[in-house]
């Protein structure tokens, strides 16, 4: 009997690694009986019972924009926000700190990256970019194991009402090769709960260990599974949640080393959930979508959804209802949480999905333009109670998704004529160019999915040249790695074991109140304080705890006071030096500060010994932390004038800054405007040229909570937070009553600031360019640089005045034409380039853009008067075709162009060669072939064959062409031209042939 069921079991195991999710066609429920409450019953009974029996605390969903975390494009689990709990290094004093058992449901998006859905959505009845993960967990041992499997099975069974015969979980069998033991505990665990023996299997590493990545925390799992057969038959199993007990770390050396505290995570789908509860195999046929399916149904007018996959599924009918229903779910989760659709990263992949839902609802539901954004609403009344930013922003949303899916559409039918065009000049049976494809793509400018591209190509019997456009690409990715801001050196870090033993040795965190020990002197100037601090632990730059350092050795050490600004909030790290106290005259230079936990971390270089428990005095460097103040008060009025130019809904996207600049990312509609630019500015300068003063409190956190226009960020403030006020004390700012955080700036922030905003001195706006759809970046300066960015555009200004004056004047020849629109072309690169006030670029711009086509177009013209004049004496030597090849003298290739082409229109059925002297032996070319002697005879091989024999190169198409070369001998270059056209031309009458024959002999003369 134990063989037959462990072979039973094995089997088991191995068809469910076989089996893909939900994939039956049936949509018949899985029980008779009625279904229970809709997904959001579902989704408040899981939280009401964490909260109301079990004790957690909930909190809400984090945006689906990473927090401080580049590894992710978008969160895609519940525990991302609770990272730095895992890792040590949340604030000690924030919110989070506090947090022991909590449970949410949390937005998450699976496209893109690591772990990706987004090919698979709509083929199969399960995936989704974007679901719900209910979870609950507990931190630092406040339950472990025992407690988190009776809750889930407790949760499922008795309020969920899920039978238990129905559920099978497995736990984590060991894996030898990491040392790990089985795990045990979780297969007792849930015997003891109930569950037969022949329902608990055991699974390796691949299945039941939990990672967070290539290294940090980690640890064993148990999932609890479904059986969809209802005991029917073999089972067919589905996970429903994975409960992760995180009690080990992986080092970087791939090691396993046990955490300081362990902690329980988990996880179950929302869409599964509701799934099994309404009785459907296929997450599509819940409440969660049959809204929107239908919705789809009465707006495209394409048969309705069946639910079928697969080759049951002809003409992919079914796979677009759910595209597009998962699609719109996530655009507009996105949108409301302020991802765009763009061109990099994240907003990239979401542009993706949005025109992947464009191209199945127009070209699969042969939906009318509009269908996507009119099923805003559908999601915002579905989700919107659960997640209230829906409902905030529901009209941008539709509005972004309306606008990009109209110009996803122009786009297609420029992109199909591009193609055609492309094909009329191809030869049969060739490669479709990489270059046009690559200009068609996403990366390029019409932004068409390659696979789509590739789908338009296939259509027409024509293949991609896909190893030209890998180059391509690997050359685009070369570029922008090149172009990418650098990133910052990580530095020292404190590891979460280094974290963990300084807790468990009581270490208090570092107290960095001194930062804020500065003054303002009688004459103006700052007076910053020094420190005098205990070193409490060293560390080597491989993170290891040393009790001294010695000469030369680059170490990071903890105090435990510091008046060193650490990095954080944007705000670029203090740097400065110590001193032991007893040796006043070495300095150790301090580069930066960093918060790790708590605690700052400083890392220094030694210039001498320096040990455990020794006294130092710590000094900042005082024109960098002034630097750093000034454009942190500078960046609060600046987002205070933004709100008051865009509106008090204008959201910062994030900054930072340091001494030389700051960058400020606002979310925007549009690019700002000249005007809105240059009043941006007036209000920053004025609140300067008024030397407000800057008030600074800490309060409590919930005092915060509900003031009019008090601006706060994505981040996790601590508790007390600072509140900074420019211009109001802050207890009148944060009275509710007062309304004057919506008339000057108040925020919550720990940054270091002025104390009156008159030294920030000036404050200039020297760029601006659109991040993404709907963000916005700007660059600023303040003080001398700020006055230095405005001389220059004064200067600027007065330049393209006098240019403005030139050309009224006008140019009697084509080298004076020519050389002033050259000096537009100058100034306008001058202009683009140079550190100004944006508004005033923005504005010359524009001039000088007027000014360069008024200056082309006088060179034009004289040089269509010069062309003229050469071509009536030219055709006084050459009155009849079918060739001319002789020399003329032009001041450019532009000229020649023109004679040439004059040439042509004055003889029809000629084809022309003219070679032009310039200076040191140089010579210009080019030619024009008559239709009727293509494609025998073209133009760019007419032009390659002279320009080689010069040592020089030509380029142009089948009918005209240019070039340039050296040569002293221009009789012999002429020679070769006519000999070339005389090969290839064909004479059509003994008159055709006696006029070739008198001008392969006669000379050419320069006019």
């Amino acid at each position: 009997m134990a063989v037959s069921m462990a072979a039973a079991a094995g089997r088991l195991r191995r068809a469910i690694r076989r089996s893909p999710l939900w994939v039956s066609p049936s949509r018949q429920p899985l029980s008779s009986e009625p279904p229970p409450a809709q997904a959001t019953a579902v989704r408040d009974a899981f939280l009401n019972f964490f909260r109301d029996r079990h004790g957690h605390r909930l909190v809400p969903s984090a945006s689906v924009r990473p927090r401080g975390d580049p590894s992710l494009l978008f969160v895609n689990a519940g525990m991302n926000q609770f990272k730095p709990i895992f890792l040590g290094t949340v604030n000690p004093r924030s919110e989070m700190a506090g947090f022991r058992r909590v449970a949410n449901s949390q937005k998450c998006v699976r496209a893109g990256g690591r772990h990706s859905d987004l090919e698979d959505v709509g083929r199969d009845l399960s995936h989704h970019t974007f679901f719900e993960m209910l979870g609950n967990w507990a931190f630092g041992g406040e339950y472990f194991k025992e407690e988190a499997c009776s809750m889930a099975w407790e949760l499922l069974t008795q309020v969920y009402g899920i039978p238990e015969d129905r559920l099978w979980v497995s736990y984590f069998g060991g894996d030898p090769n990491a040392g790990l033991d089985p795990d045990l505990e979780s297969r007792d665990i849930w015997l003891s709960l109930g569950v037969p023996a022949s329902h608990v299997l055991s699974f390796g590493p691949q299945e039941n260990f939990w990672e967070m990545g290539d290294t940090g925390p980690c640890g064993p799992c148990t999932e609890i599974h479904y059986d969809l057969t209802g005991r029917v038959g073999a089972p067919q199993l589905v996970e429903l949640w994975n409960l992760v007990f995180i009690q080990h770390n992986r080092e970087a050396d791939g090691s396993l080393q046990p955490l300081p505290q362990r902690h329980v995570d988990t996880g179950m789908g929302l869409e599964r959930l509701v799934a099994v509860l309404q009785g459907t195999r296929s997450t599509y046929d819940t409440d969660l979508f049959s809204p929107l399916l239908k919705a789809i149904h009465q707006g495209c007018g394409a048969p309705p959804y069946l639910g079928r996959v697969g080759a049951a599924d002809e003409g992919r009918t079914d796979m677009a209802y759910r595209v597009v229903a998962d699609h719109i779910r996530t655009l507009s989760i996105c949108i409301a949480d302020g991802v765009y659709p763009g061109m990099s990263g994240a907003p990239l992949v979401l542009r993706r999905i949005l025109r992947r839902a464009v191209r199945f609802s127009t070209e699969v539901l042969r939906a009318p333009p509009g269908l996507l954004s009119s099923l805003v609403p559908i999601v915002v009344e579905t989700l919107g109670d659960a997640y209230p930013e829906l409902q905030k922003n529901s009209a941008q949303i539709a509005s972004l998704i309306s606008e990009d899916e109209a110009a996803f559409l122009a786009s297609l039918q420029r992109g199909r004529r591009i193609i055609d065009r492309t094909l009329r000049r191809l030869g049969p049976a060739k490669l479709f160019p990489a270059e046009v494809a690559w200009s068609l793509s996403l990366s390029g400018n019409l932004g068409l999915p390659l696979d789509l591209l590739e789908l338009m190509l296939e259509e027409k019997g024509v293949q991609l040249d896909s190893a030209g456009l890998a180059r391509l690409a690997q050359e685009d990715a070369q570029h922008r790695s090149q172009q990418a801001e650098p990133v910052q050196e990580q530095g020292l870090q404190l590891s979460v074991h280094a974290l963990g033993e300084l807790q468990r040795r009581g270490v208090p965190p570092t107290d960095d109140s001194p930062k804020y020990n500065y003054s303002l002197r009688p004459s103006g100037g700052y007076e910053f304080s020094t420190c005098e601090a205990q070193v409490l632990q060293l560390y080597t730059e491989d993170g290891t705890a040393v009790a001294s350092v010695g000469k030369g050795q680059r170490f990071g050490l903890l105090l435990d006071k510091t008046n060193f600004y650490a990095e954080q909030g944007g705000q670029a790290s203090d740097r400065g030096y110590l001193t032991r106290v007893d040796q006043e005259d070495v300095l150790f230079p301090v580069a930066r500060a960093q918060v790790c936990g708590g605690f700052i971390l400083h890392e220094a270089v030694a210039p001498e010994d320096l040990k455990v428990g020794d006294q130092v005095q710590l000094h900042v460097d005082e024109a960098w932390r002034l630097g750093c103040m000034k454009k942190h008060t500078a960046t609060h009025l600046l987002s205070w004038a933004l709100r008051q130019a865009l509106g008090p809904g204008t959201e910062q996207r994030g900054s930072h800054l340091n001494p030389e600049r700051l960058r400020f990312d606002v979310a925007t509609q549009a690019p700002l405007t000249s005007q809105q630019l240059r009043a941006v500015e007036g209000t920053v300068r004025d609140a300067v040229a008024q030397d407000k003063p800057v008030y600074v409190e800490d309060v409590a956190l919930a005092r915060t909570a509900h003031v009019p226009g008090l601006r706060c960020l994505d981040e996790v403030y601590p508790d007390p937070v600072r509140v900074v006020s420019v211009g109001v004390p802050v207890a009148h700012a944060l009275d509710p009553g007062s309304q004057a955080a919506l008339q000057t700036s108040v925020e919550l922030c720990c940054g270091t600031h002025l104390l009156r905003t008159g030294a920030i001195g000036d404050l200039v706006i020297v760029g601006e360019r659109q991040l993404t759809r709907g963000t916005t970046r700007l660059l600023a300066v303040t003080g001398e640089q700020a006055q230095q960015a405005r001389e220059v555009g004064q200067n600027l200004a007065q330049e393209v005045e006098a240019a403005t004056e030139r050309l009224s004047q006008g140019s009697k020849d084509v080298v004076a034409a020519q050389r002033l629109s050259k000096d537009m072309g100058r100034l306008t690169d001058a202009v683009d380039l140079a550190m100004m006030p944006q508004w005033q670029r923005r504005e010359l711009q524009a001039t000088l853009k007027g000014l360069q086509r008024r200056a082309n177009t006088a060179v034009r013209k004289l040089e269509l008067g010069q062309a003229a004049q050469k071509t009536q004496e030219l055709l006084q030597r050459h009155s009849q075709g079918p060739l001319i090849v002789d020399t003329v003298a032009a001041e450019s290739l532009s000229v020649l162009v023109k004679v040439v082409r004059q040439l042509c229109e004055r003889v029809p059925g000629t084809s022309v060669f003219l070679l032009s002297p310039q200076q040191l032996g140089h010579v210009l070319c080019a030619c024009q072939v008559a239709q009727s002697a293509t494609p025998a005879f073209t133009a760019e091989a007419w032009a390659l064959a002279v320009c080689s024999h010069m040592g020089g190169k030509a380029w142009g198409s089948q009918v005209a062409a240019r070039g340039a070369g050296t040569t002293t001998d221009l009789e012999a270059v002429l020679s070769t031209a006519r000999a070339y056209a005389l090969d290839r031309l064909q004479p059509s009458s003994p008159t055709d042939l006696h006029r070739l024959h008198r001008q392969q002999t006669g000379p050419g003369q320069e006019l």
